[in-house]
Order: C-alpha cells, then structure tokens, then sequence
C-alpha cells in the first residue's frame, strides 16, 4: 500500500510536517505509530512499518503516540484531489456517517454493496469503513476527556460508542492508557474554566484545528466574513462566528486565527455532533489541502508567480452545507455581494429556524430544503425567476433527487443543478468548487476572474481564460482565489 519506502523514511529522518497524514510510522520495537514529524529519535529502519492511515496502524496492533499526537494530524489530501468511489467514502466517514447510518448507510449512500465497499478501502487506505469510524471515535472521545470536564460515562456515548466498555477497550488499545489516564496527563492549555464546567449533553469544546505550513488564513477569513449573512455569521475583529444545522441538534461554532493556528470554540446542543461539527470546519476551511503541491503548479505561471509569492498557502473557502451553499449561489446570481447578503437575511429571518440560545448576532440556522419547499416562492424576497430556481433547488433536495454533501459525485451533481430551471453552468461549478471542495472547478465566465485578466491587459473573455487555466490543473480552484482577492498583486504581462 506504501510503495515509496526509502521516500518515507527520508521525510521521517527530516521530521518533514509537509507529510503529516500522507502516511503514519509504525515503530515494531515499541508498538507505537506517529506522524512523520513526532519529534522522538529516529526509529532504525528495520523496526518501521508504514501505513496510509491511523486506522489501519491500530488495527495492525500499534497504539497512538502521545508526545506527536498522530491522530490530531490533518487529513489528507489525496481524499480532496479526487473524486472516486474511495475518497467520497472516507470524506462521508469523516462527517460521521458510519456512526449515524452504519457501514449499510454508507454503501447506500454511495451506490455500492457493502462488500465492494469494504474490499476497496481495504485496497487502498489498509483497513474498512467500521476501522475506520472507530479510530474516528477514539479521536473525539480524546478531544473531549482532554478540553471537557465531561463525566467519563456521558463522554463516551457523546463521541459515538456505543458502551461503556467499548469505550474503555478503545482507549486502552488506541493510546495504552485508560481514559482517566489520558485525562491526568492533558496538557494545561487544553483544560477547560474551573468556571465554566459542561453540562446538561451542552456546552463549549476548544480546539485547535492542524494544517500544513504555509497557512493564509487572513484572507480565508476575510473572504467568507464579507459575504456573512445576518442572523447566520458574524465577522468582527478577526473573529467568524456561524451557527450551525447538525444531525443531533444545532450549534455554534467561532473560529480565529491564534499563533497562526485555527482555534474553533464548538458549543453544541448534542456533544454526539462533534465530530460532525469538526469535519464540516475543517471544510469550511480546507485545512487538509497540500499547499505546497498547488503553490508550486501556480508559481510556474508568470500570470500567477507575484501573488502566490507575496500569499502562499491560499486556501479555497468550502461549505458546513451543501444545500445551503447552493441555495446562497442562486439568491446571489447577478447581484453584488452585498446585495446577495440582504436577500440571504431576509430570506433567513422569514424561513431560517431560531437557534434554541441564541448566540450575540446569530439568531437563526439557514433554512433547509423542507423548510423552502414548503413555502410560498412569491414571498421569496427576489425576482420571480430566480424565486423559481430556488424553490426548484428545495423541492429537488427535500424530495432526496438532489443530494449536496462531500459524498456527491462532481459530474453528476453538475448535471442535475444544471438540469433545474434557473440554474446555469456558473452556479453548478460554484456549487462544486464550494459545497464539494472540488480542487479543479473553474468558472470563465466569473466576473472577478474577468477583471482580473481585464486589468493585467489580457483576453478577459471565457474561451481565453479557460485555455489559460488549462497551466493551472489540477489546481484551478485555488488559481480563482487567487484572482478574485489579489489582484494588485498580479504581473501585468503575461
């Protein structure tokens, strides 16, 4: 399953960061793995094994590293560059589907049995679905001995085990130590107020979310702040506020930059919706991409070089929601982003669900499909015609022939968008290039990519551009953000 051997154990001996979750190290001679960069002495190369995931290190009988943390590594990005059968699954067990719906859930979600299923993952990540989610839980059930003052017995069900004693087993086989033992030793920073104690199955969890250097979350933030809806986000101070729709209740989460790391504070209804809740975070900000592969591909083009020099490591901004994000692609077709934000508001104060606490702005979940489907469209606050392809865009999804989530496939969910009346080939891409995080998705006809090209002097029309992405494959995605918020950055010839 590793091929490369000599090239891993090269990136161990360098304790290279840029390879944390590509592959975990497995050390015979003390049965613990780790991430590539864990700081301890460099094993012998006899006494390493090496596995594409932590899920397949455990069951292979190795226990997590407590000094690196290897769990806590950022995902990896393979699972976002492509679009098969096997990422679509790993990126659906990271929403937690297997914990909701079991392996059964999952196989149906995506089309196959569950044992074409399970013999393709096996092929290609070392280890099935249910493997998989376990190691999942064993991560989230961490999280929260260390950052809650949860009692042990509520902790473990809130992380999604489904006993006491599977927990305890878990833990014990995961990081050799019990659950209490893994509570003593948490580092300080991570124990939550003597003040502020969870309780009641509610209350805030604070973590910090790992990426790979270099990190421009500035402009990350600063991207999905502007186009904040009222009553749903908030931005101020460095600080983007949301609430958000999970399967066991609603939450609020507040990310910040801090030390140049992302700190989430989750303040959830239902502490089973964590791992859930981090998942469609991590998204949101694509923190599992390879910055260093997509700024090396962009770098090569003169139109590009200036602006990935003076901001490397851009991110493309993603979605908690696909349903959601689609339906704010439609609302905002030909009208500013400011103008789009308005109609949003309206459209969530009429429609949106209010949040059982209220968070300081946040007043209200977005609305979804049940909810838009059942309404009248002329009250939608919008031009009949794009009332139309909203209400077309909640009817296909509250009746399940539209499915918006990291498990869609790209080509066909293009399709169908394109399919509703109201909807063209701009959204559909938008739609991919957000709600799927789809690395390639490329829009020639965006007006910010158009006055990009416009001010550098070059051909601004939707032929030209798109031959000139063609350098940028496979990262055209990250190319646009490029474009739409550096553009006094770029070269003017080309």
């Amino acid at each position: 399953m590793i091929e490369d051997v000599e090239r891993c154990y090269r990136a161990v001996q360098s304790r290279d960061p840029r390879f944390d979750g590509w592959f975990f190290t497995a050390v015979t001679s003390t049965g613990i793995y780790c991430r590539p960069s864990c700081p301890a002495r460099t094993p012998r190369r006899a006494n390493v094994r090496f596995y594409p995931s932590a899920a397949a290190a455990q069951q292979a009988g190795f226990r997590a590293c407590l000094r690196c943390r290897p769990d806590a590594a950022p995902g990896s990005p393979e699972w976002n560059s492509r679009a098969d059968v096997v990422a679509r699954a790993m990126r659906l067990i990271a929403d937690g589907v297997v914990d909701r719906a079991g392996v059964a859930g999952l196989a149906a979600r995506l089309g196959y049995s569950q044992r074409q299923l399970n013999r393709l993952l096996v092929a290609e990540v070392g280890t099935g679905p249910l493997a998989l989610a376990r190691a999942q839980r064993a991560q989230t059930a961490r999280i929260l001995i260390e950052t809650t003052d949860l009692a042990l017995t509520h902790l473990a069900f809130a992380a999604g085990f489904a006993s006491v004693r599977q927990f305890n087993d878990t833990i014990r086989a995961v990081f050799a130590t019990t659950p209490t033992g893994l509570r003593r030793r948490r580092p300080a920073a991570g124990r939550p107020p003597a003040s502020s104690p969870l309780g009641g199955g509610a209350g805030a969890v604070s973590l910090r979310l790992a990426h790979r250097a270099p990190f421009a979350g500035g402009p990350l933030l600063g991207f999905i702040g502007q186009r904040a809806v009222p009553g749903v986000e908030s931005f101020g101070a460095g600080e983007y506020r949301r609430s958000l729709g999970l399967p066991h209740g609603d939450g609020v989460v507040a990310l910040s930059l801090e030390d140049d790391c992302m700190r989430a504070t989750l303040r959830l209804g239902d502490l089973r919706d964590l791992t859930t809740a981090v998942s469609r975070c991590r998204r949101l900000l694509d923190l599992d991409a390879d910055p260093v592969a997509v700024d090396d591909v962009l770098a090569a083009d003169p139109v590009l070089r200036r602006s990935v020099r003076a901001v490397p490591g851009r991110r493309v901004p993603g979605a908690v929601d696909g349903f959601e994000l689609a339906a704010r692609a439609v609302i905002g077709q030909q009208v500013s982003v400011v103008g789009a934000r308005t109609v949003a508001g309206r459209l969530v104060g009429a429609y949106g669900r209010p949040l059982e606490v209220p968070d300081d702005l946040l007043t209200h979940v977005f609305p979804g499909p049940g909810q838009l489907a059942a309404a009248d469209p002329g009250g939608f606050p919008m031009p009949r015609a794009r009332g139309r392809a909203l209400m077309a865009l909640a009817e296909a999804a509250a009746a399940g022939e539209l499915v918006i989530d990291p498990g869609a496939d790209p080509v066909e969910l293009r399709a169908r968008l394109v399919a509703l009346p109201g909807v063209g080939p701009w959204t559909a891409d938008y739609v991919a290039l957000r709600a799927l995080g789809d690395p390639d998705a490329f829009l020639p006809t965006d007006l910010g990519v158009r006055r990009a090209f416009a001010r550098m002097g070059l051909p601004d029309d939707p032929k030209a551009l798109a031959e000139r992405a063609e350098h940028w494959r496979p990262w055209r995605a990250y190319a646009m953000t490029h474009l739409w918020d550096q553009p006094s950055h770029l070269e003017e010839a080309a």
